[in-house]
């Protein structure tokens, strides 16, 4: 028997599943999905009219297939952590909740652990905005962390750190009021009354080096307003320039590390990506640590830059005395 209620999840699962397996056989899939070759190749079939809202030839999951084999060529977002806002989350936890109270529901026990996940991930974020992640698991570090923070939250207590800013490439010391913990796009954020920069600052937990919960009480001024998320952690700022970057795979790891926004899957597993910054000098300083594997595509200003810069390194390196025999 193929339901509908059994097809759906198994078409939900198929696309990360291949995503984590490139060119798995489609015998070896089916087998562990307990389904026929033929089924699968059904359902397969199926994804080929799913997609994004537009629904034209650049909109629908893509698949190559080759002898026996398949692959995801396009996951149309399916890789991404789904991102709720506040009032999208209540709405689907009315709506799970009175789903798990009807009778004939086949599987109550998923709509409670969907309940349960979508609770977790809203945590305090609510109500700018939550994430429902695909299983992302916070490093140790990040959770003692989180915990830590967790704690001078319900005591009130300040708290001091060292936090490295990823955009200036940059270690500081400052203390701060803790305000509350949001997840955005997948990440941990502390929100708190920055004393150094006076003023609301967002403070990615993976970024803490050091963290000290100090005796005094926190003080938040109050004027400070809770920062708005709805459309992600960072919102540009005037003075802000833009570069677009293409980034082989290898140095993909740069977009999820970086504040960026994705803007294309290109061939080859590479990824074009759009990113603010305020230094041209720090970002010159990327895109050459990133070894020849990140094509600035604009501006033009920026390209030059770099390009300059490579050749005064290419310059200062013939000058250097040879460490080895030929």
């Amino acid at each position: 028997m193929n339901s509908a209620s059994q097809r759906m999840p198994r078409l939900l699962a198929l696309v990360p599943y291949l995503l984590a397996r490139p060119g798995i056989g489609i015998e070896e899939a089916a087998r562990d999905f307990e389904v026929t070759p033929k089924q699968l190749r059904k359902d397969l079939e199926l994804l080929w009219m799913c997609g994004l809202p537009g629904y034209g030839p650049g909109d629908l999951i893509d698949l190559s297939f080759e002898d026996e084999s398949v692959t995801v060529t396009y996951d149309a977002g399916m890789r991404r952590p789904l991102r709720l806002t506040g009032g999208e989350a209540t709405a689907l936890l009315v709506a799970l909740r009175a789903l798990a109270e009807t009778p004939g529901v086949v599987d109550t026990d998923a709509v409670r652990r969907a309940i349960a996940k979508i609770e977790a991930a809203a945590g305090e974020a609510r109500p700018s905005g939550v994430v429902v992640g695909l299983n992302v698991r916070e490093a140790e570090t990040t959770a003692r962390t989180r915990g830590t923070l967790q704690q001078a939250l319900r005591d009130g207590r300040a708290v001091h750190m060292r936090y490295y800013t990823a955009s200036k490439d940059q270690v500081t010391e400052r203390t701060v009021d803790p305000m509350r913990l949001v997840i955005i796009q997948a990440f941990s954020y502390l929100e708190a009354w920055c004393r150094r920069a006076e003023g609301v600052r967002l403070f990615r937990l993976d970024r803490i080096d050091e963290l000290t919960v100090l005796d005094e009480p926190a003080s938040v001024p109050s004027n400070a307003e809770p920062a708005d998320i709805s459309e992600g952690a960072f919102r540009e700022r005037p003075e802000q320039q833009v570069a677009e970057l293409v980034l082989d795979p290898d140095v993909r790891w740069a977009a999820e590390y970086y504040p960026c926004e994705e803007l294309a899957e290109l061939p080859g597993g590479r990824l074009r990506v759009r990113m603010r910054y305020g230094d041209e000098s720090w970002m010159t300083r990327l895109v050459l640590g990133l070894g020849g594997s990140a094509t600035v595509e604009r501006p033009a200003e920026l390209a030059s830059a770099v390009r300059r810069k490579a050749a005064d390194a290419l310059e200062r390196a013939r000058h250097l005395a040879a460490t080895s025999e030929q």
